[in-house]
C-alpha cells in the first residue's frame, strides 16, 4: 500500500518535473525540430552520397585481373594531381574503389574543384572559401585495375551531396554559417549558430532525463499503460500516447546523442567530458616520441606497400578495410589501421606502426584491449552519429531521430489541449449562477 503522505509527496515531484520538461520543450522545441529532422537525414550521409554518385565507389572487376601495384597508383595520382599523397585507403570489398588522400595547395585545390558556386556568406574576410575541414587532405577516388582516377570525393558537386552539405550546416550551425555579416557583434555567425544549437541539445537532454522522470507510474500495474499506444482512442490520446511511448522507447539513444552533442559546441563541455571519463591530459605534458623507423645500411627506399598490407593481415587477422598513413620523411614510421566491415561493424579500428624500411611491427593498438574510459572516449563521435554498431545502430538512430523530431510537435499538442481544457473549466464556472 502507498501511504497518501507519499502520493502527495510524488505529485509534487511529477508536476515539478512537469513544468520543467514543458518550459524547456516550448523554449527550445523549434531548435530541436531543426536539428533533429537534420539529423535524421544526415544519419544516412555516407550511403546516401554512395547512392548519388556510384562512380566514385563501385568498380567492374572483370575474371580474375588483380590490381595494379599500389605504388604506381601513387605515382599516377601525383602526376595527375600535383599533390602528395600522405594516405591510401584499400577496401576489404573487391568491388569498391581505391581512396587516396592527397595533400593540395592552394592553386591545385581550385583546379580539381573546378566551378564553385559560393553563397552568400561561403566567403571568408580574406575572401577565401574556408569550408569546415580544410586542412584535411583532398580524397580521390581511383579505379585500382586500371588506374583510372575516378573523381574527387571531397569536391562532390551533385545535387545529393550539396543537400547534404546544407543538412549538416543545418544540424551544426541552423545555417548560420551561410550569412556574411556577423549578426551579433564581432561573434562568428557559424561560432554563434554552434551556441544556439549546444545550447537547445542541453535544454533537450534535461527535457529527456524530466520526460523519464514524468513517465514513471506510480503503480507498477499502470507500466502498460506507458509501453503501447492506444490506436482505437480519441486523437488526443493518441497523440499522448506518440508522445509518451515513442519516447519512452527511444528515451537511451536521445540521451546518447544529447549527452554527446554539445563537445562539438563549447569547449568547456567537451573537457568536462574528457575529465569525467580520465582522458584529459595537462596542457604542459609532454608526449613521448612517436617511434619511428630505422634505415638499413643501404637501403634508400621504404618496403612494398604489400609487404606492410601482409603484415597488417598476419597480426590483424580479420578481414577488414586498411588505411596505410604514410610516412612523412625517411625517418616516420609507417601507420596502417583495419576497420571491421559489415552490418554489425564498429568504426573503432586496430592500429599497427611499422618500420617502413622493414615492414617489422614497431607498435600495436587493438582497441578491445584498450580501457573501457579510453574506448568511449574515442568513440564519442560514433555514440553522436550512430555508427558505433555499423548499419545496425544507423537504422535504430534512424527512427530514434525521427521520434525526437516528433516530440516537441506532439508535446505542443498536448500542452495546447491542456490549456483549452484548463479554459473551458474557468468559462464554464464564470457562467455558474451564484448561490
Amino acid at each position: 500500500m502507498i501511504s497518501n503522505r507519499s502520493k502527495s509527496a510524488w505529485a509534487k515531484v511529477r508536476k515539478l518535473f512537469n513544468d520543467i520538461h514543458l518550459w524547456i520543450g516550448l523554449g527550445s522545441g523549434i531548435i530541436v525540430i531543426l536539428i533533429c529532422f537534420s539529423g535524421t537525414v544526415y544519419v544516412f550521409n555516407s550511403e546516401i552520397r554512395e547512392m548519388a554518385s556510384p562512380e566514385l565507389y563501385k568498380v567492374e572487376r572483370s575474371g580474375g585481373v588483380k590490381p595494379v601495384v599500389t605504388e604506381d597508383l601513387i605515382a599516377k595520382v601525383i602526376t595527375e594531381t600535383g599533390g602528395k599523397v600522405v594516405a591510401v585507403k584499400i577496401p576489404a570489398d573487391p568491388e569498391r574503389a581505391y581512396q587516396f588522400m592527397v595533400r593540395l595547395n592552394e592553386k591545385e585545390k581550385e583546379r580539381h574543384a573546378g566551378p564553385r558556386k559560393v553563397a552568400k556568406g561561403g566567403l571568408s574576410k580574406k575572401g577565401k572559401d574556408t569550408p569546415p575541414g580544410g586542412k584535411r587532405p583532398t580524397v580521390f577516388a581511383v579505379n585500382q585495375y586500371t588506374g583510372t582516377i575516378l573523381g574527387n570525393i571531397s569536391e562532390s558537386r551533385s545535387a545529393t551531396a550539396d543537400f547534404m552539405k546544407v543538412m549538416f550546416s543545418l544540424h551544426r550551425w541552423l545555417l548560420l554559417d551561410k550569412i556574411e555579416e556577423p549578426l551579433f557583434g564581432e561573434l562568428e555567425n557559424r561560432k554563434l549558430g554552434s551556441y544556439i544549437s549546444g545550447t537547445a541539445t542541453i535544454l533537450f537532454t534535461l527535457g529527456v532525463i524530466t520526460g523519464i522522470v514524468i513517465w514513471f507510474p506510480q503503480r507498477i500495474r499502470a507500466w502498460k499503460q506507458g509501453l503501447k499506444i492506444k490506436w482505437s482512442g480519441s486523437w488526443k490520446r493518441k497523440n499522448h500516447d506518440l508522445h509518451n511511448s515513442l519516447g519512452f522507447y527511444a528515451c537511451l539513444f536521445l540521451l546518447l546523442m544529447g549527452l554527446t552533442g554539445p563537445q562539438w559546441s563549447f569547449t568547456w563541455y567537451r573537457d568536462g567530458l574528457k575529465k569525467m571519463l580520465g582522458t584529459d591530459q595537462p596542457l604542459d605534458l609532454k608526449l613521448p616520441d612517436e617511434p619511428g623507423s630505422v634505415r638499413q645500411p643501404g637501403q634508400v627506399s621504404m618496403t612494398r606497400i604489400a609487404d606492410y598490407l601482409a603484415t597488417a593481415d598476419r597480426v590483424l587477422g580479420d578481414k577488414g578495410d586498411l588505411t596505410v598513413n604514410l610516412p612523412k620523411d625517411s625517418t616516420a614510421a609507417v601507420g596502417i589501421t583495419k576497420n571491421d566491415v559489415g552490418f554489425f561493424a564498429s568504426p573503432a579500428g586496430d592500429k599497427l606502426l611499422l618500420d617502413q624500411y622493414t615492414a617489422v611491427v614497431i607498435r600495436t593498438e587493438i582497441f578491445e584491449d584498450k580501457p573501457l574510459n579510453e574506448r568511449i572516449s574515442a568513440s564519442i563521435k560514433a555514440l553522436h552519429i550512430g555508427d558505433i554498431y555499423g548499419l545496425f545502430s544507423k537504422i535504430i538512430y534512424f527512427f530514434a531521430c525521427l521520434i525526437a523530431t516528433s516530440l516537441p510537435v506532439t508535446g505542443t499538442i498536448i500542452w495546447l489541449n491542456k490549456l483549452k481544457k484548463k479554459n473551458k473549466t474557468k468559462v464554464k464556472k464564470l457562467k455558474q449562477p451564484a448561490l
